[in-house]
């Protein structure tokens, strides 16, 4: 059968240096073991496909894969589905917020006039990363364990941990070891009062492989709440990730009065396909 797939460049700086996203529309019979070999196929970190929603107030319905498994929330799979979504032609039953459904459970999505942002969900372990992992962390990273100024657990569904180091030049000259089944996130702030507030690398471990994410919302959601519950950061500001691989990635991070934050990004439709899946 034929379906409708796009390509979409998420949080981007620019068009074309951001995270690429695969989505399939129309994913309504597909089998989960049709997906993640569709996933295998595109070899992009994620694909993801859509189906009418399930539960209660959602809008759309998302199944996230990488090329290995599947993912119960990830940030930009889930801007760039709700991208495809609205292009598509659909509508949210709330004109201001586009509800989607995940195995994560809701998440609240809102579209400006330049891009979208997604309201972070709540993280399932926080706190300080014991002294065995961080350890472990910096044999992984190939730093001296002093070069961590501090650790946190970030998971809010893939699994990551978070290390932060001295400066910018630190987290770029970062050479990781190739194999570890840890997710990480590396974290140096930038001296300047303006451009982004800090920059992000992050590796995520594909059956026991280490690659490097080019931007990452999920990631970038949870050290937002970290950093700004810690003083270290108060919104609205961006971050840069991806220069370590020749990718420009622009995240944004917004607070509300009750203290939601929503991690936002510039989405660009790449190319349109109708695949046989």
């Amino acid at each position: 059968m034929k379906r409708r797939y796009l390509e979409i460049d998420v949080f981007g700086a620019e068009p074309s240096l951001g995270n690429a996203l695969g989505v399939v529309l129309d994913s309504e019979d597909l089998t989960t073991d049709a997906m993640q070999e569709f996933a295998a196929w595109t070899n992009l970190s994620e694909t993801t496909f859509l189906f009418p929603s399930t539960a209660e107030g959602a809008d759309y319905k998302v199944r996230i894969f990488t090329p290995t498994r599947e993912l119960p929330f990830a940030g930009h799979p889930t801007l760039g589905s709700c991208f495809a979504w609205l292009q598509a032609g659909n509508k949210p039953s709330d004109p201001n917020i586009v509800a989607q459904e995940c195995a994560a459970g809701l998440i609240e999505i809102r579209k400006d006039e330049k891009s979208l942002s997604f309201k972070s969900p709540a993280l399932i372990k926080y706190g300080p990363i014991e002294t065995a992992l961080t350890s472990e962390i910096a044999e992984v990273l190939n730093i001296d364990q002093a070069k961590i100024i501090d650790s946190h657990w970030l998971d809010n569904g893939p699994g990551w941990v978070g290390v932060l180091l001295s400066s910018v030049d630190e987290v770029l000259a970062i050479s990781p070891k190739s194999k570890s089944s840890l997710n990480i996130g590396v974290f140096g702030f930038y001296e300047q009062n303006s451009g982004p507030a800090y920059e992000t690398r992050a590796f995520f471990s594909e059956n026991g492989v280490l690659v490097e994410d080019p931007v990452t919302g999920s990631l970038n959601a949870a050290a937002a709440q970290w950093f700004i519950q810690s003083d270290r950061c108060s919104a609205p500001y961006s971050v840069s990730q991806g220069l370590a691989i020749n990718h420009k990635g622009e995240v944004k991070v917004t607070q509300d009065h009750d203290d939601s934050i929503w991690i936002g990004g510039n989405t660009h439709l790449t190319s349109f396909a109708e695949v046989e899946i």
